[in-house]
């Protein structure tokens, strides 16, 4: 099978040929722009051009022969501006703060405090902020923080997929598409939750839940339209040369999930449906959510309103071992990552252990298809190059 033959054919419950492998297709299977150059050296790879395309958290762009070495089946087909507003149309060398070097998105210019912390700027507003020694940026700017009426969601830029990323996305999707036999990853965000917790602060957001209805139905309902306005758009722009279309929401935190179900049911989910059922009537492209934490009780509602594909898969919260996941959802949604422990077991375990704990989780996921390995969320600054190998050459060596 090619490595595209490979994905689709997961993606539809079925044995490949080969377990399929996922290294850093997708914001949240990455790898850290520094854990990145040490594993090249590790490797006795060179440093040459090392992109830091997500600047937001750091994340280094996987480059062909780190794909080929780790058996990666998907590439990522990214946003225009994935953070910050900073295109990916041109680059710039920079130096990581281990002196090693990169590339960064030629309009990427963080201002350096005296402290040490760094801060963008975007039209005299601090809208990020990342602390000294910190790995990524905070967000900090919440523009409707002080809205109180209708008027003012109506006032708001929900943001739309303009003239510049259309003409990126047809022509990145078609490069990918024809210049490799990759499956691809096209990011798109769709996020209903975050996007409100981003738009008037996390706090304020979660007692609008309950306390202000009238007020976040009305913005949910505006973040939908405004949703679907820009997934016609890039479904139009990708022309089904992708394979996989990514949302986003963190539904869980690490013991629960963020809201009930009942209030889930109530506001998220005829929401989110509506996205799924549009994706699925207008491509064959299959449906991603990213939703971080303990989301075992809602997996039969994403399920029944349309969904694909569950990630990171956080094994490690209450409900979500890959045994119970298989047995009970294992032929509704395909399970992309829970490979390995990205908090307890990669940075903490030994090396034997850490084989034996993703031998143990590939036994549970991958029989009968319908499994993407990779890791629980992104690798992040600390982890060795010997655990990161140990992790993925026991994929390789397990598929």
């Amino acid at each position: 099978m090619t490595h595209r033959e490979r994905l689709l054919c997961t993606l539809d419950h079925q044995q490949p040929d080969k377990m399929a492998i996922d290294f850093g297709a997708m914001r949240s299977t990455g790898i850290n722009v520094i854990a990145y150059n040490r594993l090249r050296t590790h490797l006795g790879l060179p440093i040459t051009g090392t992109r830091l395309y997500d600047v937001f958290q750091q994340l280094a762009e996987p480059e062909p022969d780190i794909l080929e070495r780790f058996g990666a089946d998907v590439v990522q087909l990214h946003r225009h501006s994935p953070s910050f507003g900073v295109s990916l149309d041109a680059w710039r060398p920079d130096t990581l703060s281990d002196g090693s070097p990169c590339l960064v998105p030629a309009g990427f210019h963080p201002l350096r405090n005296a402290d040490g912390s760094m801060e963008v700027i975007v039209d005299g507003r601090v809208i990020a902020r990342r602390p000294a020694g910190g790995y990524w940026y905070d967000s900090v700017h919440h523009p409707l923080a002080d809205a109180q009426t209708l008027s003012d969601i109506d006032r708001h830029d929900f943001g739309a997929i303009g003239a510049e990323e259309q003409i990126y996305l047809q022509r990145e999707s078609q490069r990918l598409y024809d210049s490799t036999d990759m499956a691809i990853l096209g990011e798109f965000g769709g996020n209903l939750l975050e996007c409100g917790q981003s738009d008037f602060g996390y706090g304020r957001f979660m007692e609008m839940l309950v306390a202000e209805r009238e007020l976040t139905e009305y913005y949910l309902d505006k973040l939908v339209e405004s949703h679907l306005r820009n997934l016609r758009i890039y479904l139009e722009c990708v022309q089904n040369r992708i394979h996989v279309i990514q949302l986003g929401d963190d539904l869980g935190t690490q013991e629960a999930l963020q809201l009930s179900p009942r209030l889930y049911r109530d506001l998220l989910k005829p929401r989110q449906e509506k996205l799924f059922r549009f994706i699925h009537e207008h491509s064959d492209i299959k449906v991603f959510l990213h939703s971080c934490g303990a989301i075992y009780d809602i997996l039969g509602d994403l399920a029944e309103i349309g969904l694909d594909i569950i990630n990171p898969v956080q094994i490690s919260s209450p409900n979500m071992s890959p045994t119970k996941l298989k047995k009970e959802f294992g032929k509704k949604l395909v399970f992309w990552g829970g490979g390995c422990d990205t908090q307890h077991i990669l940075p903490r375990a030994s090396l034997e252990e850490i084989r034996r704990h993703v031998q143990e989780n590939i036994a549970a996921f991958a029989p009968g298809g319908g499994y993407v390995f990779t890791q629980v969320h992104n690798i992040q600054q600390e982890i060795e190059p010997e655990r990161i190998v140990a992790l993925y050459e026991t994929a390789v060596r397990c598929r």
